[in-house]
């Protein structure tokens, strides 16, 4: 959306972490600018276009008279599934109640006077649920409401933006980002003045790289009721440049029929896996409009478009895009147009270099330090691109993963927050004391960094020596891939060297919840897959190492239905059991047990669970020798 970046958002960080936008900005002057898909930017195809988008109408209602109509609510939707090759990383459906305010974990509300933001707005933006709510059907409402005669003056509205920034396409990936709108249900009458929108910015505006260098994707905007979609990269600099700032690069304006009276599907989609990369924009499932980065300088790309990203919803009124065609608002303009969401989802779709499930993923997880308790060293390996670990802010620091027992690790991706490391190495270990770098990156531009590797360790680490801000290291996810080895290492009571025992043998289960929920789910090595027992006591779980072993470890993957009581069993046979381990006070999670015992089989007997449901294990790992 023209100009409507340059609000330079600076940062500093509140007691808790969370950062807060201090502002301020650039003023642009507005009335001088050609925005994107303006009549003076689209010349050449406004006269075909013309007959595709509203015109006005008379008998336009009184201004402020009643609220802009909205069609119906509909009953929200599951957030779909992930397209096909991609999985889901992050969604909200927006299922509060009635009349309630966003979850500020998850979301943020950029309050504050419109013109701030160097677009020529007139609206206030608060964080008032009268312009900001969840209706309590499944959708997020940012409504626009105007008091007083004077329709230049005394609006307010809403705009709210992620929390997280980790929203990206890794280096030979793809990120989907998406979601279901019905835009303010106004016309060219009665809609003077209104812009809608959805959209991104990249992640190192958080951290003071400026506007329009840090990069900015539209994904929706509309002016003034017409009935359409801009899509639109504003990239290099603030005037002209590659961008050719203030309008950006960008489709124009497109025809999106019955957008105003119903939801329909805006999506973008960030493709690093082709060359030359692109960006594609989406109208329910249809591509409208394709930019190459070889249509843009190389810098200035990389520079805008291959990092993270977060996403913001906003209604604003009045500015230099509205002005563009026609401005407003005016007398005729409706006060209480809604914005109405009904879900935003973040799909990715992996490097293909990037084979089998994330091993560090729940692994236990440690670090030098860590900015508070709000940012420990587990969330960078949790799976949730949303949480991060976060250290104090100074150098080095680094934040260590225990995968349990050697593995040969083939690949990792590291995706930083905005505040990233500038020069860290990877680095692996069998003991956590002896350290050998496997890769080093002195010169971090973008915050994904994905990278082969040829390694075998238990203990993996980020060692960061430079940081990229003043603030901490602080880092989303570090994931890694590979396969168990038999070398040292395993840990646990049996000394010697262990190795992972129970991985793709036959198992067994007092019961399943269902068919999808087998005891094979439990030992196929893939943390996407689950047992899950019958809702009662007691159940178990066993597997059958095909022959007698020294048991020295055990490691309890459980989803959030875990067991707060069990055994750890071993037989021989199959029928007479001996406990090695016993717990009344389980705490779930992910728990690496010392044992010392032998078997050919293995079980974990559970008597008391932690929910109303069954017992449920994502993974049940037996180590020895």
């Amino acid at each position: 959306m023209s100009i409507r970046g340059t609000r330079l958002r600076l940062s500093r960080r509140r007691p808790d972490g969370r950062r807060l936008a201090v502002g301020l900005m650039a003023v642009a002057a507005v009335a001088a600018v050609t925005l994107a898909g303006t009549p003076a930017a689209t010349a050449s195809t406004s006269a075909a276009r013309s007959s595709t988008v509203s015109s006005g109408t008379s008998g336009a209602t009184t201004a402020h008279q009643a609220a802009a109509p909205q069609a119906a609510a509909v009953q929200p939707n599951a957030v779909p599934a992930a397209p096909s090759g991609f999985s889901t990383t992050w969604s909200d459906d927006f299922n509060g109640a009635a009349n309630t305010g966003l979850n500020t974990d998850t979301w943020r509300y950029d309050a504050g006077a419109g013109w701030t933001f160097g677009t020529g707005e007139i609206e206030t933006m608060t964080n008032s649920t009268a312009n900001v709510y969840q209706d309590g059907s499944g959708h997020l409402v940012l409504k626009a409401l105007h008091t007083g005669t004077d329709p230049a003056a005394n609006w307010t509205s809403g705009r709210v933006e992620t929390q997280a920034d980790g929203f990206g396409a890794q280096p030979g990936g793809v990120v989907r980002i998406q979601a279901s709108i019905q835009q303010p249900n106004v016309t060219t009458a009665n809609g003077a003045g209104y812009w809608p929108a959805f959209w991104m910015l990249g992640s190192p505006l958080r951290v003071g790289v400026p506007w329009p260098g840090s990069g900015e994707v539209d994904i929706l905007e509309d002016i003034n009721g017409r009935s359409s979609v801009f899509g639109t990269l504003h990239c290099g600099v603030g005037s002209g440049g590659p961008c050719n700032e203030t309008s950006g690069v960008g489709s124009g304006e497109r025809a999106c029929s019955g957008c105003q009276t119903g939801y329909h599907t805006y999506a973008v989609e960030v493709d690093r896996s082709t060359s030359p990369e692109q960006i594609r924009w989406y109208l329910d499932g249809a591509n409208f409009f394709t930019l190459n980065s070889n249509q843009v300088d190389a810098t200035a790309w990389a520079n805008a478009v291959d990092h993270s990203y977060y996403i913001i919803f906003d209604l604003a009124i009045g500015g230099g895009f509205p002005a563009a065609f026609g401005g407003g608002p005016n007398a005729a303009t409706v006060s209480g147009g809604q914005m109405n969401i009904d879900y935003v989802a973040v799909y990715n779709k992996a490097p293909a270099a990037i084979s089998g499930t994330n091993i560090a993923k729940g692994k236990p997880t440690t670090a030098s330090s860590v900015e508070s308790a709000t940012f420990p060293a587990s969330n960078a390996t949790d799976g949730d691109i949303t949480t991060r670990w976060s250290s104090a802010f100074s150098d080095p620091q680094w934040v260590q993963v225990d995968l349990g027992q050697n593995y040969n690790i083939n690949h990792a991706t590291v995706t930083w927050e905005a505040a990233s490391a500038s020069a860290y190495q990877l680095q692996t270990s069998t003991d956590g004391t002896n350290w050998t770098t496997v890769y080093a990156n002195s010169n971090s531009p973008a915050d994904i960094q994905d990278t082969a590797l040829n390694a075998t360790g238990r203990y993996v680490r980020v060692y960061a020596t430079g940081r990229a801000s003043q603030y901490g290291d602080s880092l989303y996810e570090l994931a890694l891939y590979g396969s168990p080895s038999s070398g040292g290492g395993g840990g646990g009571g049996g000394g010697g060297t262990t190795t992972l025992l129970s991985q793709g043998k036959t198992a067994t289960a007092s019961s399943s919840e269902n068919a999808g929920f087998a005891a094979a789910n439990a030992v196929d090595g893939n943390t996407g897959t689950r047992w899950s027992s019958a809702f009662t006591d007691p159940q178990w779980l066993q597997v059958d190492l095909g022959a007698t072993h020294t048991i020295s470890q055990v490691v309890l993957n459980w989803e959030a239905a875990y067991g707060t009581a069990f055994q750890i069993q071993t037989s021989a046979n199959g029928t007479t059991w001996t406990s090695v381990y016993s717990t009344t006070n389980a705490t779930g999670g992910v728990q690496t047990i010392p044992v010392t015992g032998s078997g050919r089989y293995v079980r974990l007997y559970g008597t008391a669970r932690s929910t109303q449901y069954g017992y449920s294990l994502w993974e049940f790992q037996v180590f020895g020798t």
